[in-house]
């Protein structure tokens, strides 16, 4: 499977960099490469484009700008030096958001993530809910007391509820957020996360063991409460080899 891409960006090493880096991915074409955002929607429009290497701050037409004026986006990748645009880019729904200077390991990781949603919609999956998992983020925006943090769903162990505050858990780090419950539901769920008590969300994926009505995850024993114990157990009874 071959994803065909253009670069755009107005400065000209960092167009050199997307181009060296693309050399070196076996499924990687890139097509064009374009200084100027408003020279390339022509070019989207009438060519087929399955991804965008994209920067932000452009004189003329922003990269925001661009995706609102494509009417048929293909997957984007932003490539800028600018973290205060990261909300943005989870609201658009872009793949990845890569701050410069870019390594070529960073490069991979986020090329390999168009690679994965491509083949999940080439495959039509679905989860309950409805949603292609194409349309599932591998990555969530949570706000802190002075920035926007982002977090790979990869890394969350658990999250737990502290008064009106979230802690969330991850393998290095613990951030805590004020969000409500329902919106933190909208992207802890299954197939990766379970909700196993009031004040617990945690990763299925990280559980050690089970004892009676409790879970431990990294020397942390969490409980599982009454509301969510038929849930939580027959889930883990799909799971099961024997």
């Amino acid at each position: 499977m071959n994803i065909n891409c253009i670069a755009i960006d107005d400065e000209p090493l960092a167009l050199d960099i997307i181009k060296d880096y693309c050399s070196k991915v076996a499924f990687l074409n890139l097509l064009r490469t374009f200084d100027n955002a408003i020279e390339s929607i022509e070019y989207i429009r009438s060519n087929k484009v399955d991804l965008i290497f994209l920067d932000i701050q452009m004189e003329e037409l922003t990269g925001i700008q661009l995706l609102n004026a494509l009417k048929h986006r293909p997957f984007v990748i932003f490539t800028t030096a600018y973290e205060r645009y990261a909300i943005q880019g989870f609201e658009l729904d872009v793949v990845d958001y890569m701050l410069k200077p870019i390594s070529f390991e960073r490069f991979i990781k986020g090329v390999n993530k168009v690679s994965e949603r491509i083949q999940l919609d080439a495959g039509g999956a679905k989860p309950e809910n409805g949603k292609t998992k194409s349309a599932e983020a591998s990555f969530f925006f949570v706000k802190t007391e002075t920035r926007m943090e982002r977090i790979e769903n990869s890394d969350v162990l658990y999250v737990e509820g502290m008064g009106d505050y979230w802690r969330i858990v991850t393998k290095t780090r613990r951030i805590m957020t004020l969000m409500n419950a329902r919106k933190l539901e909208e992207v802890l769920h299954e197939p990766q996360f379970c909700r196993v008590h009031k004040s617990f969300f945690i990763a299925l994926d990280k559980i050690e063991s089970i004892e009676r009505n409790r879970i431990k995850i990294a020397d942390q024993y969490i409980p599982v409460s009454e509301t969510y114990h038929k849930a939580f157990f027959d889930l883990i009874e799909r799971k099961k080899l024997a």
